[in-house]
């Protein structure tokens, strides 16, 4: 193969001039570097916005704590647990809530 691109860039083609031959594999090479690039892109942008499934970083985790502090709520509404349950079960979620990095 490479052979072949060898002898194909010492011959000259009238009409053609020299060195046309890397008008092709440069636009492949071109072709591929943006779809890697929006293939990064769109992944970066999933982990950041929290589309990543268990691995979405520490957005994950701290959408879990509101959701379950969304659930203690509604149990509390419903009558479900007295206040003073409701306030120990809370205090407890946000106990454990990651804290954001600070700097």
């Amino acid at each position: 193969m490479l052979s072949t691109v060898a002898l194909a860039s010492t011959h000259f083609h009238p009409g053609f001039g020299w060195g046309l031959w890397f008008v092709p594999v440069i636009f492949w090479v071109l072709i591929i570097g943006l779809i890697i690039t929006l293939v990064a892109t769109r992944r970066r942008r999933w982990r950041q916005m929290g589309w990543g499934g268990p691995w979405g970083g520490p957005w994950a985790s701290a959408q879990a704590a509101r959701s379950a502090e969304g659930v203690l709520a509604e149990r509390f509404a419903r009558g479900d647990i007295e206040e003073a349950e409701y306030r120990a079960r809370l205090e407890v979620l946000r106990s454990q809530q990651p804290q954001p990095p600070q700097g």
